[in-house]
């Protein structure tokens, strides 16, 4: 099993997250590329402590919209979006390479990545991005989304991932961000969870009902009220259950 979160999200002199701490306790580190958040340096600062540490780093991809930290749709041609996309992963792939790695995964960010789960045209448009840049990078994404079906008729590995602190529908799809219960705050909660999910074991879905979650990666936000502890309780947990925890990429 591997655990991801996302990180380098901060501006110039904002931050967001502490990222070195959680590249202490994850084995993937999803890294935003300019658009959505992050900036060059922040970009190289926290791709050289990935490599330090021997975690995998995907490219975080979104929207140009750093306004709305990517969470907001934006209706932009596929074309447009497909190039947007490569622009992210080059950018991304440059100081990942500097730091004596490279970009081994792609995983989009946010509204994009809720969009392409049903969005055909939008999701076409990241996974020929992702072709085109290079046919060897997983892509990461919601079990039945739109995006990893296209991924895999493209050629591309696509990896499932869960959510450690995100409430799931009896579909299988996560809850709105703007639902009551949409996030899980306790940490004991999140980290019984995420050993249930590792270990193939059901959960509770938001109304009560038992859901098998099939995933290879969990994703701990790192921008979340106490993320650096609820990482280690998850880790702490899974690893207490006898799973191995390392990046998916191998």
């Amino acid at each position: 099993m591997d655990l991801n979160a996302d990180m380098g999200e901060g501006f110039g002199s904002w931050s967001m997250g502490d990222d070195s701490a959680l590249l202490d306790v994850v084995t993937s580190a999803n890294v935003a590329c300019g658009f959505h958040a992050g900036d060059p340096s922040i970009m190289r600062r926290v791709t050289a402590e990935a490599v330090e540490r021997g975690v995998a780093i995907g490219a975080h991809v979104g929207y140009a919209d750093k306004a709305g930290f990517g969470r907001r749709f934006v209706d932009i041609e596929p074309a447009a979006l497909r190039d947007e996309v490569v622009y992210q992963i080059g950018a991304l792939d440059a100081f990942a390479r500097i730091a004596g790695d490279r970009v081994r995964y792609v995983k989009p960010h946010g509204a994009l990545y809720n969009t392409i789960g049903h969005h055909t045209e939008q999701a076409a448009a990241v996974v020929a991005a992702v072709a085109e840049y290079d046919k060897t990078l997983p892509v990461l994404g919601l079990p039945g989304s739109e995006w990893l079906r296209l991924a895999a008729e493209a050629g591309l590995t696509a990896v499932h991932e869960a959510f450690a602190d995100r409430a799931y529908t009896s579909a299988g799809t996560l809850v709105s961000r703007r639902s009551a219960g949409a996030v899980l705050h306790d940490a004991d909660e999140i980290a019984l969870r995420c050993t249930a999910m590792a270990t193939g074991q059901p959960i509770r879905d938001i109304e009560g009902g038992s859901l098998v979650v099939d995933a290879a990666s969990i994703c701990v936000h790192g921008d979340t009220p106490g993320a650096v502890e609820i990482a280690r309780r998850v880790r702490g947990a899974v690893e207490g259950a006898g799973v191995t925890l390392r990046p998916f990429t191998g």
